[in-house]
């Protein structure tokens, strides 16, 4: 058998080419900058020809490089999927998820069942961790998790959403002769705000032409469901995305203001490390999720 280069040598250039850039390569291998830089080049003089084009301080794959990556990417891809296989005992795959409690409830939960007809042998494990970026790759496979701005470069995102700012009340709120008339009075009501979704409030009024408005107080959840269920109660004005009002299905709440139409300045994303796309348990929910419009 011809004798091959290192293995981690062929990694080094399979992802500093799928990602393009040395850093965010050193950083999904948990290696230096300058150890990344060594591997590629060992492999380069392995070869006896140059597989990127040096430009300043960045790599760019040249013809060389990329016939060499279309040839052995998936062959790597494979050995991979042997040792996830080998490790899962050959017939279980396992997904390590964290997702926001009224997402998976309303949004995930429901087509759970799809996925689990056409890949029976994926499982998966869910957290409700509240730092579940900075764990990925530390005991977490991805995550759906609501931003406000564009997600770390050095990670996959995948956008899932574009919705818009609900105000939703008790419906009594709106009926009678005490009923809302206009968002002027929300100054004498208090505003429930979710901690992760702080600058929707301030967008709404914006929108609705009251951007000094003070409301009468404001409470701060952790929990979309709580937040609804306090609507209902009568304990305040719930700020949350069109989704979670129209999924709730509850009849003792109202949408507010319905002529007032507010982008959210959240989205919801997927998100994991660009090397955990090259496990097939990963794989398997990213495409499921973005072919399910979830």
């Amino acid at each position: 058998m011809r004798r091959l280069p290192p293995l981690t040598a062929l990694e080094a250039f399979v992802q500093v080419a799928r990602l393009g850039s040395v850093k965010a390569a050193a950083e999904e291998l948990a290696l230096s900058t300058p150890a990344l830089s060594r591997r590629v080049q060992a492999l380069e003089r392995f070869i006896g020809r140059p597989l990127f084009d040096r430009k300043h301080q960045a790599l760019e794959i040249n013809s060389e490089g990329q016939r060499l990556l279309d040839d052995i990417a998936p062959a790597l891809d494979s050995l991979s999927q042997a040792l996830e296989n080998i490790q899962s005992g050959g017939n279980q795959l396992r997904l390590r998820l964290a997702v926001m409690p009224l997402f998976a409830t309303q949004r995930l939960f429901p087509h759970l069942g799809r996925l689990r007809q056409q890949h029976p042998q994926l499982h998966i494990d869910i957290e409700t961790t509240p730092h579940a970026v900075a764990r990925l790759g530390e005991g977490l496979d991805a995550a759906i998790v609501l931003a406000s701005k564009d997600i770390d470069p050095a990670l996959y995102a995948y956008e899932l959403d574009h919705e818009q700012v609900y105000l939703i009340g008790r419906r009594e709120m709106v009926e009678g002769p005490n009923a809302l008339a206009s968002p002027s009075e929300l100054a004498q009501q208090t505003i429930l705000l979710h901690r992760d979704m702080a600058l929707s409030f301030d967008a709404w009024k914006d929108v609705a032409g009251i951007p000094d408005l003070q409301p009468l107080a404001i409470d701060n959840y952790d929990s979309g469901q709580l937040m609804l269920e306090a609507a209902a109660q009568g304990l305040g004005v719930a700020v949350m995305h069109a989704s979670h009002f129209e999924q709730s299905g509850d009849p003792r709440l109202i949408r507010l203001f319905p002529n007032i139409r507010c982008d959210s300045p959240y989205r919801y994303y997927f998100v994991c490390r660009p090397r955990a796309l090259q496990t097939r348990s990963v794989r398997i929910f990213r495409d499921w999720l973005v072919a399910a419009n979830i």
